[in-house]
């Protein structure tokens, strides 16, 4: 199991949740935040830290949500498993459905 960062983060990236991840697996595109679900141990410190609640269990996503957990997963499909946020920066590319999106803010 996974957290999952959801459409509420789309175009406003607070970054809280970065902050508070132990294990730096919140990585960032041009207009959301990823949980990488192979590196999340599952702690929630990111969960009660998001001003937009956009961060969910992956048990506890809304139906209207349920499609952000395969957006987290594939936006590593070219990226793989870094091992840390920090390391890698700011990619330069969305998962193509967030990219698709209309602006959010």
């Amino acid at each position: 199991m996974t957290y999952v960062i959801a459409l509420p983060c789309v175009d406003v990236k607070d970054r809280a949740c970065v902050d508070e991840c132990p294990v730096q697996c919140i990585y960032e595109g041009p207009r959301s935040l990823y949980i990488h679900p192979d590196e999340c141990v599952d702690c929630g410190a990111c969960e009660p830290v998001c001003p937009t609640e956009a961060i969910y269990y992956e048990d506890d996503l809304p139906d209207d949500q349920q499609e952000w957990l395969d957006i987290n997963t594939r936006f590593f499909d070219d990226i793989g498993s870094p091992g840390g946020a920090a390391r890698v920066g700011v990619y330069d590319k969305d998962e193509p459905r967030v990219a698709a999106l209309p602006p959010q803010a």
